[in-house]
């Protein structure tokens, strides 16, 4: 009797589906940048753990950092679907029970631990977010037990095998638009085996909640990490006021000067951070201040729908000049691109109606594009090379290949056209910026 397959098993057609899913994980992002992946361990198993912000885009981009399989863990209540079920099985997806679903629900938790168990023991990668549910900020939430249960079952059952728990920070440039950006940082891993022989004369209580707060401690510093309390807003718009003079000053700094791109964006909007809680400890009354001048800025950009990239991301007129006559080029093409992608965007906007967590947009855009895209492409064809010479259809279908990407990045670019002409027109914002950056860097 042949034994019951596996979810970490090889199947050679998630294997080759895995090369188009990369690719359109990577299409769907202007730029996806990993840091740190020399840390990761070259011997026995590995549990990443990543913050939880955009929904099923945190598990494709840890997917895509290297070319092995990973298994992961879903909410059970998505798995009740049989039809479903199996899907996510070949998914390489496993359920998990939440307290929200109730203390009897989350007993048979113990079935899902022994298979991540028997997952780690043959070495495949294990991903679980550690937070339990995703929220759409530059923040965290408060870690749940399920990864250390795991961690500290199979560090028992495999007591020769080294164990890590590899903590992952996920930074999107912007949560809810395609094409955005993604920047991936590995932490500095947790040896699980060195970890319980350090902390041999806690209890099994206290192990896991000191290694809960060594996870946590650096989940943070892999992060852009803001509190998530009355000052978030404020916090986060102060941050993009000043993160362009913030990574200018990082030319006058020896082991700074190097930085660029997403790397010197994450490091500038970290100090920054920094920098306000030192104000906050040091003068509490400038810090308020601070705080009402951030407030303000954010309800009057959100007032007249000003992006903050506007805000964040400056432009030199060579910089200017050179995305207006991309645009330019562009335009002629994505008129009739944007008819040949209207089905998809249909689908969108009616899937959208019916979701009201907008971290999920993200996601829905992706797999539409994964899934109808092709499908629309092979119709395409089939119309042009049914009325056309092939000498015609083939060009005109090779032509039509990129056109949602074209699609989007002429509509990104109106829309930043758009913000930026809006702030340059806003008097009171632009002054609301000019005065937080008087203070941080008279401070």
């Amino acid at each position: 009797m042949a034994r019951e397959r596996k979810v970490q098993d090889y199947d050679p057609l998630y294997s080759f589906l895995r090369h188009y899913v990369d690719l359109a994980l990577k299409l769907s992002y202007r730029n996806i940048k990993y840091v740190g992946r020399e840390r990761l361990p070259k011997d026995g198993a590995v549990i990443f753990a990543p913050n939880h912000t955009n929904a099923l885009m945190d598990a494709m981009v840890i997917l895509a950092m290297d070319h092995r399989p990973k298994v992961y863990v879903a909410r059970a209540d998505i798995f009740r679907n049989p039809r479903i079920a199996k899907i996510l099985k070949f998914l390489k997806i496993m359920p998990i029970m939440r307290m929200r679903d109730g203390i009897d629900e989350v007993r048979k938790n113990n079935e899902t631990i022994e298979k991540a168990v028997d997952v780690l023991r043959d070495k495949v990668p294990f991903c679980i977010f550690p937070e339990g549910t995703h929220q759409a900020k530059y923040s965290s939430l408060p870690l749940s037990k399920g990864i250390f249960r795991i961690a500290f079952q199979a560090q028992e059952l495999m007591p020769d095998m080294p164990l890590y728990i590899v903590p992952v920070g996920l930074r999107y440039g912007n949560f809810f638009r395609f094409r955005s950006t993604a920047r991936v940082q590995i932490g500095e891993p947790i040896n699980v085996g060195e970890f319980v022989k350090e902390h041999a004369t806690l209890t099994p209580a206290e192990q896991m909640n000191t290694l809960k707060e060594l996870l946590d401690e650096r989940m943070k510093k892999s992060i852009f990490y803001i509190p998530n309390d009355e000052n978030y807003d404020a916090v986060y718009e102060i941050c993009a006021a000043v993160v362009n003079t913030q990574m200018r000053n990082f030319r006058a700094d020896t082991e700074l000067r190097k930085l660029r791109g997403l790397d010197a964006h994450f490091e500038a909007n970290n100090m920054t951070v920094k920098h306000l809680n030192y104000i906050k400890e040091n003068n509490p009354e400038l810090h308020e201040e601070l705080m009402e001048l951030g407030n303000r800025a954010s309800q009057l950009r959100r007032s007249r729908l000003i992006s903050l990239s506007s805000v964040s991301v400056k432009h030199n007129v060579f910089s200017r000049i050179k995305r207006l006559l991309i645009f330019l080029l562009l335009v002629p093409y994505a008129i009739p691109a944007a008819l040949l992608t209207l089905p998809m965007t249909v689908v969108c906007q009616l899937l959208f109606k019916k979701i009201k967590d907008y971290a999920f947009r993200n996601s829905v855009r992706y797999v539409i594009n994964l899934v109808m895209w092709p499908l629309l492409m092979v119709i395409y064809a089939a119309v042009a090379f049914s009325c056309l010479s092939w000498q015609w259809a083939l060009p005109i279908v090779i032509a039509a290949l990129p056109a949602p990407i074209i699609v989007h990045e002429v509509y990104r670019l109106t829309r930043i056209f758009k913000s930026d002409f809006k702030l340059w027109r806003f008097r009171e914002l632009r002054d609301c910026y000019a005065k937080i950056r008087e203070i941080i860097y008279s401070k």
